[in-house]
């Protein structure tokens, strides 16, 4: 029976037949997840409270002349200040979206995949945070934006670290790399 086992690839208890790589280069990416969403949100949030305590209520301040300024703006809605009326909606869309990381890491064996989940999971428990301890109150708060690009709109690094792990993702899906770390040609 132990032969059959081992031949299905069922391990034995005290089998060393298994791999080494198996549950570390998988362990691996869920820290490089881990990691890269770490250092999003901690960028993120750092920049929004120094935001807060030194541009709130003061003039923009000119980065690249009228190109790029950094403005304090309070945004309860979504994208480009859109559905300021939905804000909780928004807030349930973002610890959807960390749900769905969160279960999908356990599944994750490639790196490329990490960072993006990680970018993902990093922007939406920014933006999270705001929703949640900021004023007006709990699953209503105004997002911190102070990235004001000229004739855009205003965002924050969660936003960018949002956009760039879809725009990733979508990189990822066409050149057919799974999370699993499997690549599908069509």
């Amino acid at each position: 029976m132990a032969e059959a086992e081992r031949i299905i690839g069922t391990p034995e208890v005290g089998d060393d037949s298994q791999p080494e790589s198996a549950e570390p280069r998988g362990h691996r990416r869920i820290v490089a997840l881990l990691v890269v969403a770490t250092l999003a949100y901690v960028l993120d949030l750092g920049s929004k409270l120094l935001v807060v305590a030194k541009l709130e209520h003061q003039p923009p301040i000119e980065i690249i002349g009228d190109l790029l300024k950094f403005e304090a703006v309070r945004n309860p809605g979504a994208a480009f200040g859109f559905g300021e009326a939905f804000t909780i909606i928004f807030t349930c869309i973002a610890a959807s979206v960390i749900v769905v990381i969160v279960r999908l890491a356990r599944k994750l064996y490639s790196l490329p995949w990490a960072i993006a989940l990680g970018l993902l999971l990093g922007g939406a428990l920014g933006n999270l945070t705001d929703r949640i301890f900021r004023s007006p109150g709990v699953f209503r708060g105004a997002v911190v934006d102070f990235i004001a690009p000229a004739h855009f709109a205003v965002f924050n690094l969660a936003d960018s670290a949002i956009v760039c792990g879809g725009i990733l993702i979508v990189l990822l899906s066409f050149r057919g790399l799974d999370p699993d770390g499997t690549v599908h040609k069509d």
